[in-house]
């Protein structure tokens, strides 16, 4: 399992596409589906117990969930790159993200940033 594929049941996060004023672009966040399988795989079990002409029923339920999951988990950010490739992309984001708050940090403590306080 890949580092972009690992949070299949967490919730997703979508960008809308910017505008000129970025304030109004926010994260989407859209629930993810529940892939989990038991609950049918059951249901078939049950089924067959009692020689039930559902099974059929049943096993397309399994088959349908099961390419479901295929389709979102083709359609998720990163799938197509190697597990190299994610990780040196991860490592070069968090060398950004510890650049741009070392800079932030550095711009906090300059004294025109200095709010004056109410007397």
């Amino acid at each position: 399992m890949t580092l972009f594929t690992h949070g299949l049941r967490r919730a997703l996060m979508t960008q809308q596409p910017l505008d000129v004023n970025m304030a109004t672009a926010e994260p989407v966040v859209e629930e993810a589906e529940d892939y989990s399988f038991l609950p049918i795989i059951h249901d078939i079990i049950k089924c067959m117990d009692r020689d039930s002409p559902d099974v059929h029923q049943e096993l397309n339920k399994l088959k349908t969930k099961i390419q479901e999951a295929r389709e979102q988990i083709s359609g998720l950010p990163g799938v197509d790159m190697s597990l190299a490739l994610q990780e040196s992309k991860l490592r070069m984001l968090r060398e950004q993200v510890q650049t741009k708050n070392q800079l932030l940090q550095k711009y906090k403590s300059l004294c025109m940033f200095d709010i004056p306080k109410p007397s």
